[in-house]
């Protein structure tokens, strides 16, 4: 048995409690109001459409920027929000989600194209765990079945907040977070030691196809295409000459053009 096993023996004997979006959660739409030329020179940052696609816990610090004046009234992201990507090209790709896991030191909106899912209870689940859960592949089917369209799919707001979670006490979340951590870590290690290893393999073959194709010295001398080729002109052949296949009644490829090169 796992520790994850013992902790929800202890702590919830019954099972882990679970429960509808749309009980522990409301949704805040993005930025509104918004023209492309917002979108240049801004002075405010913004959860981008691929920030959130790409990160699982949303990157603070990226380089997208907005313009919001003085006053106006848009809704900015909190510790704890999960952001969702509201639409795709790809049902598999439609409703991502991104995790804000610490609290922004600035005012950081959201584009308008995704929209904030806000636990009514901040404490109720730990960001972390969100992370991990949102892009589960038993959450991802729920959410792929709210979606529909054929060009663009989108998600339909009220049957996404029908998807139902498992809500497991925090000290089981933790656990968890903490595992599914390690194992990202050990996935993320692995791939750079495959990568740096695939760089080196091909360093290494473009260093002996240089040295084996490429060679000046005596024993590997050069020849000229002309010392080794005899290049001659093909017949051209008509269409009415093409003799068919009388196996296939199909014509037989002719490859005796005028463009041939005969070695």
């Amino acid at each position: 048995m796992s520790r994850i096993d013992e902790m929800i023996q202890e702590l919830c004997p019954e099972g882990v409690a679970f429960a509808h979006l749309a009980d522990v959660a409301i949704t805040v739409p993005g930025l509104t109001g918004k023209t492309k030329a917002d979108f240049s020179d801004g002075n405010a940052r913004f959860a981008s459409y691929r920030n959130i696609f790409t990160n699982p816990s949303l990157n603070l610090e990226s380089p997208d920027f907005v313009k919001v004046g003085p006053g106006e009234r848009q809704n900015s992201v909190r510790k704890g929000d999960i952001l969702i990507t509201g639409s795709s090209e790809s049902l598999d790709e439609v409703g991502m989600s991104s995790v804000v896991a610490t609290e922004p030191g600035e005012p950081i909106y959201l584009n308008s194209f995704c929209f904030i899912l806000r636990l009514n209870d901040p404490q109720q689940l730990l960001p972390g765990f969100s992370k991990h859960l949102f892009r589960s592949e038993s959450i991802r089917k729920q959410i792929r079945g709210t979606a529909s369209g054929v060009t663009r799919i989108n998600i339909s707001k009220p049957r996404f907040m029908k998807i139902r979670i498992p809500v497991p006490p925090i000290d089981v979340q933790r656990e968890i977070v903490r595992v599914l951590d390690q194992f990202t870590q050990l996935e993320a290690e692995l791939e750079a030691e495959l990568e740096a290893e695939l760089e080196a393999r091909r360093r290494q073959y473009e260093h002996y196809r240089h040295d084996l194709l490429m060679s000046d010295d005596a024993e590997h001398g050069h020849a000229r295409l002309d010392e080794l080729f005899d290049l001659r002109a093909g017949k051209f052949i008509a269409a009415s000459e093409i003799v068919p296949d009388p196996d296939t009644e199909h014509p037989v490829p002719c490859f005796g053009g005028s463009s041939c090169l005969r070695v």
